[in-house]
């Protein structure tokens, strides 16, 4: 459910764009991260790192767009967003006992660290994938096109890439327990 609430933000932005243009999605879309952050605290009382991240990154970014009238600067925020996760993954190879994947507290998986390691690593090349492609398709294609591939392809990406990791894990999936007495 929060990975749907996670899409609202860029399917707002989305539409703001096809209605008004990429400066008022920009507002849009750091208006909506905002209000998702405030959403989610008054909810739960905690914010999530990542989502915290996202919202700043898009509020500085969204921000320069907006006071400089240029687009260059949300052109990039999915590259800036997708490096510092790519550095956090690459980073917690090296500090800590855990890599940054295993931290995320888990129910339904118990990996062996060599696993997680992998997984981390691979996370981390995926995102750097996505760094360097969202540069490619701003510097080369048109604003629509970038938007498209934003909301749209970035997304679809994402969800392929999590599908593809169905075979690796499910062999480490734990059953949950029942609360059912036996009959």
């Amino acid at each position: 459910m929060n990975a749907v609430l996670d899409l609202i933000p860029a399917i707002l932005f989305f539409a703001a764009y096809k209605l008004y243009g990429l400066f008022i999605a920009t507002a849009v879309l750091v208006i909506a991260l905002l209000v998702m952050v405030l959403v989610t605290y008054l909810r739960t009382k905690k914010v999530p790192k990542l989502q915290l991240a996202t919202a700043l990154v898009a509020t500085v970014l969204g921000g320069m767009t907006l006071w400089f009238r240029d687009p260059t600067f949300i052109l990039f925020k999915p590259t800036a967003i997708y490096g510092a996760f790519a550095l956090a993954l690459l980073g917690s190879h090296a500090i800590g006992d855990k890599v940054l994947m295993q931290r995320i507290p888990q129910k339904a998986v118990v990996m062996p660290d060599a696993i997680w390691r992998r997984i981390n690593l691979a996370w981390a090349l995926f995102f750097v994938f996505c760094a360097v492609l969202n540069v490619y398709v701003a510097m080369n294609y048109s604003e629509e096109i970038w938007v498209k591939v934003k909301v749209f392809g970035f997304t679809g990406l994402m969800f392929a890439f999590m599908i593809a990791h169905i075979p690796f894990i499910s062999r480490y999936l734990v059953e949950p327990e029942s609360d059912a007495a036996p009959r």
